[in-house]
């Protein structure tokens, strides 16, 4: 048995044993009131007097990418789409049976909700003093050691997803290309362009001398062939009448 299947193996009987407590590993909804970009932006330069002083109630979701126990205490890092932020967990706040439930049953790679109140650290860090914590995903797989990240090219582009944990630069990636597509879009719209959709598979090859993939439809007893480019059907809607898309 590989290390990954005796891990795996371990959260399953975690994830039976948080089952057995009464807890839901996987509820349909969660509460958050605050991305954590949003609080680190706001709260982030409030001194420790200031914070004891805010009258919110923080609610946040992540998943746990990094812990540091220290016997009945915890820190560790949650991280959502906006950003990560340090959060800090002790008996004494939330009990024995939530402190035995985090200390045993959680992992990093599960994605937890968590209320409480912001504090800063000996090193000025922003923290969440946790009052109470919901598990929302149970994690089975481990994530790449934290240090070397995910580095096999091949991995990161068969499970985009891991790539997508773990690198932030490849999230800013698909930010920055949607960014560019949307600004595309509306600079060809506000000038009169009409967005078409166009089949993706075609009666007839198209795309010049590019070699086309051959496909067939069972149910419509015909020859497709996969879209190379969307040249032909736009030709038909400039012929019907419209001037620009």
């Amino acid at each position: 048995m590989s290390v990954e299947e005796k891990i795996k193996e371990e959260r399953l009987k975690k994830l039976k044993e948080i089952e057995e407590k009464g807890e839901n590993p996987y509820p349909s909804k969660a509460k958050r009131t605050h991305k954590i970009i949003e609080v680190i932006e706001r709260y982030s330069q409030l001194s420790n007097e200031e914070l004891e002083n805010l009258k919110e109630e923080f609610f946040l979701t992540g998943r746990i990418i990094s812990r540091r126990s220290f016997g009945k205490a915890c820190f560790f890092h949650i991280m959502d789409f906006s950003g990560k932020i340090q959060c800090f967990i002790q008996l004494p706040d939330v009990g024995p049976e939530k402190y035995s439930l985090f200390s045993k049953n959680i992992d990093i790679g599960d994605i937890i909700e968590v209320n409480g109140n912001f504090f800063k650290t000996k090193t000025g860090e922003l923290t969440l003093r946790v009052m109470n914590f919901r598990l929302l995903s149970k994690s089975l797989r481990p994530l790449p050691e934290k240090w070397h990240g995910l580095r096999d090219t091949e991995l990161r582009y068969r499970q985009r997803y891991l790539d997508l944990i773990m690198n932030r630069e490849a999230v800013d990636i698909f930010i920055k290309r949607n960014r560019i597509i949307s600004f595309i879009k509306d600079f060809l719209k506000a000038r009169d362009f009409i967005e078409v959709e166009t089949p993706i598979m075609h009666p007839i090859p198209g795309g010049a001398r590019a070699k086309p993939f051959v496909t067939y439809h069972n149910a419509l007893n015909m020859t497709l062939y996969l879209r190379i480019d969307p040249e032909l059907y736009l030709k038909r809607l400039i012929v019907g009448g419209f001037e620009r898309v």
